[in-house]
């Protein structure tokens, strides 16, 4: 009987930019190295997602002073998309976006459009569940 693969979960809170790059990058490189990932999207992340800005780049307050010379970069490095990434994790390894159910009602967000843009849609006692013995949890 195989092993099962080490689970590699992110929740994801945060919803500016930097964050969602590194729930992308770190999703991304887990699931090429074999890892079951499971990406949670929680409060800000959900409201992004249904409002059709995912890809968006912005970042916190704190950073406004170099975010425009940031942006730049990113699109002259030709830095892939927070969903393009998502997307060749997908083709690459395993990886299933989850978005809290609590959070769809918080964000009052539709729940139809954002249940269209992820694996599924669960409750907390699922995710608490699924993301049992994790080899690596993080909250970003």
């Amino acid at each position: 009987m195989s092993q099962p693969k080490p689970k590699f979960v992110l929740f994801a809170h945060n919803a500016t930019y930097d964050k969602l790059h590194q729930v992308a990058t770190l999703g991304l490189t887990a699931a090429a190295m074999g890892k079951d990932v499971i990406v949670i999207l929680l409060f800000w992340t959900i409201k992004k997602l249904a409002e059709g800005k995912i890809d968006q780049i912005d970042f916190p307050p704190e950073y406004a002073a170099s975010s425009e010379e940031v942006a730049r970069l990113l699109k002259e490095k030709k830095v892939p998309k927070i969903s393009e990434m998502l997307a060749e994790a997908k083709l690459v390894g395993n990886i299933r976006v989850i978005a809290c159910s609590a959070g769809l009602e918080y964000m009052g967000v539709d729940g139809e459009a954002v249940s269209k843009q992820v694996d599924e849609v669960l409750g907390l006692p699922a995710i608490i569940s699924l993301t049992a013995k994790a080899e690596t949890t993080l909250f970003i």
